[in-house]
């Protein structure tokens, strides 16, 4: 209050983490010890300022404080944080500053402070301190309520705007949503970056950005006022599962739904919705989610409930595109199973590349990239209609072929070959014709033997794909422009073809786990039912091998970098220097040829080929133990090739009791 003080704006503070050096005991400031400004960068290992002694964030325990809560009128602990910046601004330019008593006896001040005005205290997610799926132990550490994620400045500019804004339009509470993430803990501090929140959690960084919250307040609300009323508009915003909505009224479904355990949405809510207290009914959320007690059996029955009421609003004959993203296959079957058991008919599976991937694709090589784009039809009033007359003979089989293939796509031309659909296969044909019948609760007439037969006898063949008479003659026109038609893809039907078909690609073209699996799920919708179904990464952890970045690159997948000619110059430079054929790999440090190369399977050469079968049997054999053990009366999904080495290890035994055992369940 003093005349002669000057005063500027604070935009931000930097917050960081504090640590206990395992050597020396003392406290070790994250952001001092570990953090190069100069050059972007944070140190994986770094001294010890007091000590020297090499030290590392993971291998260090955090210091804790305790203090007393006067929200919750209780003593808390809370892993310890300080502030180690601050940007501000003065006379029209930016500065920086290290916080002095001034600014760390201003922050005491307000922490001391009682708030006026209100602000959530519910504690996160009404489960106690392990509030919900997204909670981590070495990042929520005493984060156990909702106010916690504040620093008490910007806890105390949300509360007065929501009491203040709210008298003023009761639309400006909105705003606070698009605040209370930006304004809170989850806004991590990056030397190398702008500031973010990491999407899809409720990550605490060890380093935070406290921004100017009123600042922040003003650009939302300028933005509002930019677009007007306009920015309020919504057409509609329910759940599928209570959807006022007559039936057979929608002419066109996309839908992006929640998939598997991606992300848990009724927790990332929580923050925004606890500032307006509405909260979400997160029953009948459709995630897999181990607090809400929701399995792969649940979800899909919550999916398949959403699935069913698409169905009922959507016109006969009308379409529906899912867009799909999961690395889990099981998932996968869980959604075509949904698909199925609503009434829709898959018509045609696609790879969407978005380009633009998230945090955790760009970083994670187990991390997928590409979407898959489901298109399902809902079957017309015309084929329902004569299915009731003929269901459970052959003439319902052989009408449901004949409109099924009239809503496949037609095969396209790219850069001179022509695609092959899937869908047109013979043994996709089946499925969808048997899971037509199924889902209505006939009698499939036919088996598949007599189903392909008939299928020669009735629909022309080209290419190993089926098509109705009008449309042979389409592509048969196309035929005489191609260059070549796609080579026919082998059948994967279980664990056996999946390996054939993963050798046959890695053969081609060693590749990462994110450029297999989009291609990988197309390939399984053939399955049989009886057989395991195996995660795409158990089968290239038992069959192939992956180079991690360390040692020689593997030669196989240096082969296939040479058909690169930028990279092929490097590589046969970096041999004629050496002397190598490259035989034995190529010893490089070269951080392109690495990158490249990195995260890639490739099949084994013959001499680490036998090891790697030696360990797959081994594990094939773990699991047939598992078999003999099993009490009840039949085996209904199990692995064939575990029974095979199971066998034959017991043929070689003489152990032929086993055999019969087994054989019989």
């Amino acid at each position: 209050e003093a005349p002669d003080l000057l005063l500027g704006r604070i935009n931000y503070t930097v917050w960081s983490d504090v640590f206990i050096c395992p050597n020396c005991t003392q406290e070790v400031i994250f952001w001092e010890a570990a953090v190069d400004r100069k050059n972007g960068k944070v140190f994986k290992e770094f001294p010890c300022p007091h000590c020297g002694a090499k030290l590392t964030k993971t291998g260090m325990e955090r210091a804790w404080e305790t203090k007393y809560d006067s929200a919750l009128k209780q003593t808390i602990r809370q892993a310890k944080q300080v502030p180690v910046l601050i940007n501000y601004t003065f006379g029209g330019k930016r500065y920086e500053k290290t916080p002095d008593a001034f600014d760390l006896a201003l922050i005491k001040k307000i922490e001391e402070s009682e708030i006026p005005y209100w602000f959530p205290t519910y504690p996160m997610m009404f489960k106690g301190e392990k509030w919900g799926d997204t909670w981590r132990a070495g990042i929520h550490a005493g984060i156990t309520h909702v106010h916690h994620f504040y620093t008490r400045r910007n806890l105390w500019v949300l509360g007065a705007f929501i009491e203040k804004g709210k008298s003023v339009n009761q639309k400006l509470l909105w705003i606070v949503t698009a605040v209370t993430e930006g304004s809170s803990r989850l806004n991590r501090e990056r030397p190398f970056g702008l500031p973010s929140k990491l999407s899809g959690t409720l990550y605490v960084s060890s380093m935070i950005r406290e921004i100017d919250a009123i600042s922040f307040l003003k650009r939302k609300i300028e933005k509002y006022q930019s677009k007007g009323k306009s920015f309020f508009t919504i057409t509609d915003c329910q759940s599928t599962t209570f959807f006022p909505i007559p039936s057979n009224f929608i002419d066109y479904i996309f839908t992006d739904p929640p998939f598997g355990g991606n992300l848990m949405y009724s927790e990332l809510n929580f923050l925004w919705e606890a500032w307006l207290r509405v909260f979400t009914n997160n029953k009948p959320e459709a995630i897999e989610n181990k607090t809400q007690g929701k399995g792969l059996l649940e979800y899909q029955e919550l999916m398949t409930q959403c699935f069913r009421e698409y169905y009922r609003v959507l016109k006969p004959g009308r379409w529906m595109t899912v867009e799909f993203h999961n690395s889990k296959n099981a998932v996968w079957n869980a959604i075509q199973e949904a698909l199925q058991k609503a009434g829709f008919v898959v018509a045609d599976v696609r790879v969407l590349d978005k380009k633009q991937g998230t945090f955790k694709q760009v970083t994670s090589s187990g991390a997928v990239k590409q979407d898959l784009i489901i298109s399902a039809y809902k079957p017309n009033g015309g084929l329902e209609e004569r299915f009731k007359l003929t269901a459970g003979t052959e003439e319902g089989v052989w009408d449901f072929v004949r409109t099924h293939l009239e809503k496949l796509p037609m095969p396209k031309m790219c850069n001179g070959e022509l695609e092959v659909i899937a869908e047109r296969q013979q043994h996709l044909l089946f499925d969808r014709m048997v899971a037509f019948h199924v889902q209505r609760g006939v009698l499939v007439p036919l088996s598949a033997a007599e189903f392909y037969e008939g299928l020669r006898q009735r629909f022309p063949e080209r290419d190993g794909m089926f098509f109705t008479p009008d449309q042979v003659v389409e592509y048969d026109k196309l035929r005489l422009k191609a260059e070549r038609v796609q080579q026919l893809k082998l059948f994967v039907v279980d664990e056996s073809s999946a390996i054939q078909w993963l050798r046959k690609e890695l053969t081609n073209k060693p590749q990462t786990f994110q450029e297999l699996h989009p291609k990988f799920l197309k390939e399984i919708q053939g399955w049989v039912k009886y057989e395991k179904p195996l995660e795409l990464s158990e089968l290239l952890e038992e069959n192939f091998l992956m180079y991690d970045g360390t040692g020689p690159i593997p030669k196989q997948i240096v082969s296939w970098m040479k058909k690169s000619e930028h990279l092929r110059e490097k590589i046969c430079a970096i041999e004629a220097e050496k002397g190598e054929t490259g035989d034995m790999g190529l010893e490089t440090d070269d951080s392109e040829l690495i990158k490249v190369a990195k995260d890639r399977w490739y099949v084994p050469d013959p001499n680490k080929a036998k090891d790697l079968e030696k360990l797959r049997e081994k594990r094939l054999l773990k699991e047939f133990e598992e078999y003999k053990a099993f009490t009840g009366r039949r085996l209904r999904v199990f692995r064939t090739e575990a029974l095979r080495a199971g066998f034959k290890k017991a043929w070689q035994e003489k152990d032929y009791q086993t055999i019969i055992e087994v054989a019989k369940k």
